[in-house]
């Protein structure tokens, strides 16, 4: 029998807390720009003739990613000149990093992929890094919304953060895509342009509702932060700066947990999602090529996706609090692996309308299982002394396999000469070291379950 605060009237009344709009709100003002650089580039690339293999390679821009913590103190640090004093510091910054997004996507509306392919990938590369700054204080913001002592409201918003996330990334393809294939339809050459011309539409929206949401001054703190260092010298900031920040939380997570489970703990992080990962990378190219539209892949993928990713979000959250961390990394793991083959089904079967269903719903609960369980075994694996940055930093090593790693997704399907089933299941088997590694470190690694 479940104790009160594991039952589900309990938790779910969280839910109902009037912040965890705003927590919705900047999810989703996290998760829209993925659609941008991801699905939107990656289709109005295939569509405009370029091969697997480069849109494989453009991926690499989600790298950045992996590396927005090197700059996260500045963001904390530097005001934005007016903006800072006029809507609040973190407001300010998330305000200009849109204000990116809006400029590279009319940017984009004046470029022919063909042609300056090149700068169609810096813009891209622009998206991405005003995103990844951007996700620094859109996680800050949502911290400081709930009280230190709000465990359970901090629970229910990092769920609802996920949730937000999944609806600006998946309702942003609905979006996207049949904004896409109503233009094309219309006769309009340049569809993918005028798609992101209109697709500011949903960044401004985002800026207006963000400004309803007030935040903390915390310009002070920081500042005195910076002048507990004695001294004038430039170099001896930098270094205690460094040292502080970086490597301290690294030295610490070491001592915690010994050379051989710090790096078994780093190898799993790094090769865990790295399968779905590169599923994911090709997954729109290859529903385009056996034939599905993108008014097929804007309801099937993105609208039943969001709805499967938002329930069992939930209900992994549930599972995780329920079953330990452990078991649902293991199960997670085997999810991904199983939902990933029903896709060579697809592949060898053709154009199936049911398959398709089934594959896209049944992976998007693993994506979303995988996704919760993740982000509670990396938060329990943290010292509470550097909470902040060691998330940060075990969080980067998984974008980094997934990031890094599944950009040569397109080339690898090039190299199997387009054979879809193969590729399919050589990303299930790609789970398998990292849960062998897992396994043989499980009764040692020290979590505060």
């Amino acid at each position: 029998m479940l104790k009160k605060k594991q039952t589900l009237s309990y938790l779910f009344q969280f839910y109902f807390d009037k912040r965890m709009i705003k927590i919705l709100l900047l999810g989703a003002i996290s998760g829209f720009p993925w659609v941008l650089i991801g699905s939107s580039l990656s289709l109005w690339l295939k569509e405009d003739g370029l091969s697997r293999s480069t849109i494989g390679w453009a991926g690499l821009i989600f790298a950045v990613y992996a590396f927005n913590y090197l700059w996260a103190p500045l963001i904390d640090k530097l005001k934005v000149p007016y903006l800072t004093k006029k809507i609040g510091h973190r407001k300010a910054w998330i305000f200009l990093m849109q204000t990116i997004i809006i400029l590279s996507l009319i940017s984009w509306s004046f470029i022919n992929p063909l042609d300056n392919l090149t700068v169609v990938i810096g813009v891209g590369l622009a998206i991405a890094i005003a995103s990844a700054t951007q996700d620094i204080t859109v996680d800050a913001l949502r911290i400081e919304l709930i009280g230190k002592n709000e465990t359970e409201s901090m629970a229910a918003g990092a769920a609802m953060a996920v949730v937000g996330w999944w609806s600006g990334f998946k309702l942003g393809g609905v979006i996207s895509l049949n904004i896409a294939e109503y233009l094309e339809n219309l006769g309009y050459h340049n569809y993918w342009q005028l798609t992101f011309l209109a697709l500011c539409i949903v960044v401004i929206f985002f800026n207006t509702c963000l400004l309803f949401i007030k935040e903390k001054n915390i310009l002070k703190k920081k500042k005195s932060i910076i002048n507990k260092i004695n001294s004038n010298n430039i170099l001896l900031k930098t270094i205690a700066w460094m040292s502080s920040t970086i490597l301290d939380p690294i030295i610490s997570f070491f001592k915690k947990n010994g050379l051989s489970i710090a790096l078994g703990i780093i190898g799993f992080i790094f090769l865990f999602k790295i399968g779905e990962a590169f599923l994911g990378r090709m997954s729109v190219i290859f529903y385009k090529e056996i034939g599905f539209s993108k008014s097929d892949i804007a309801l099937y993928s993105k609208t039943f996706g969001w709805f499967t990713t938002v329930v069992f979000t939930l209900l992994g959250g549930l599972f995780a609090i329920r079953s330990g961390v452990i078991k649902s990394m293991f199960l997670a793991g085997i999810l991904m692996a199983t939902t990933n083959l029903l896709f060579t089904l697809l592949a060898w079967s053709g154009k199936s309308y049911l398959i398709f269903t089934f594959a896209v719903i049944l992976d998007d609960m693993a994506a979303a299982f995988a996704t919760v369980a993740s982000v509670a075994f990396i938060s329990l694996l943290v010292d509470r002394n550097y909470t902040a940055t060691q998330y940060a930093l075990l969080a980067s090593i998984g974008t980094a396999g997934r990031t890094i790693l599944a950009s040569s997704s397109g080339a690898l399907v090039d190299w199997l000469n387009g054979d879809w089933g193969v590729f399919f299941i050589i990303t299930s088997l790609m789970v398998i070291p990292s849960l062998i590694l897992l396994y043989f470190i499980k009764n040692k690694i020290k979590i505060n379950e």
